[in-house]
């Protein structure tokens, strides 16, 4: 068995999104000689994790046929009250925000991380201005984050350019993409440990189980039914975290007005 042929058996035995043949083949042939399939593994899921999930050619067409969303899940399902995933579905994550906090209250939070301060109790306390990049690992995978991990330097800097600083009480609501391209409301039942503003990555992967509930054409996460998988996409995170400020003064401001 060739290579390519080995890393999509190995991968199809984890809840890594599968990728296709033709997208193995190009990583392994990018190196001369190629490194130890363990590495290259590594450097596959990194990669992998890390791209856009409705790029054409890069799953394995019959995994995407198969992990994603029901059609139109928003509009058919709307008025109903409860359903329940048929099958696995693999999505990334395009908007997270903590709906437990008023909308002001993290508008203060951002402003005041802008100034390079934070709060410990009712002390102001001033926060370290370097971050690192928050790419997790090399090219071939080492120091890479595996699955269900993350890199505490990543959360930190993170929390600094975000605002993080969700609780255990806090309730989120994302809107997640599947292979397809499909935008649905994803919304924590129970609280999903991994999920936080400041702690999950724009572009980050999430494995929906089968048996996930869908209420009202949206999806209600069940940390025994989700499994996130980590992931980040540069661009659009830094876009994300650029822009999230601006869209808190405008949702507060129409709040306000309304």
């Amino acid at each position: 068995m060739d290579i390519p042929h080995q890393l999509h058996t190995s991968l199809s035995t984890t809840t890594t999104p599968l990728p296709s043949l033709p997208w193995l083949t190009s990583l392994t042939t990018s190196r001369h000689p190629p490194p130890p399939l363990a590495s290259l593994l590594a450097t596959a899921r990194t990669r992998l994790l890390c791209s856009d999930l409705t790029t054409p050619n890069l799953l394995d067409p019959q995994y995407a046929a198969t992990h994603t969303l029901p059609p139109h899940l928003q509009q058919t399902h709307a008025a109903t009250r409860e359903t329940k995933l048929a099958q696995d579905v693999v999505v990334q994550v395009l908007d997270i925000e903590d709906i437990s906090r008023s909308t002001w209250e993290q508008v203060e939070e951002l402003e005041a991380v802008a100034r390079g301060e934070g709060t410990r109790g009712r002390e102001v306390v001033r926060l370290p201005t370097s971050t690192n990049n928050g790419n997790g690992a090399g090219e071939d995978g080492e120091g890479g984050v595996g699955e269900g991990t993350q890199d505490p330097g990543q959360g930190q800097a993170q929390q600094q350019q975000s605002g993080g600083g969700s609780s255990k009480n806090s309730t989120h609501k994302l809107v997640v993409q599947d292979c397809k391209g499909q935008k649905v409301h994803a919304i924590e039942l129970k609280r999903v440990e991994r999920l936080a503003v400041g702690k999950t990555f724009i572009g980050e992967k999430i494995l929906l189980r089968a048996g996930t509930v869908v209420a009202r054409g949206a999806v209600l996460l069940d940390p025994a039914l989700c499994v996130v998988l980590g992931g980040k996409v540069e661009a659009w995170h830094r876009a994300w975290v650029d822009g999230r400020l601006a869209r808190l003064r405008e949702a507060a401001g129409a709040e306000r007005r309304g």
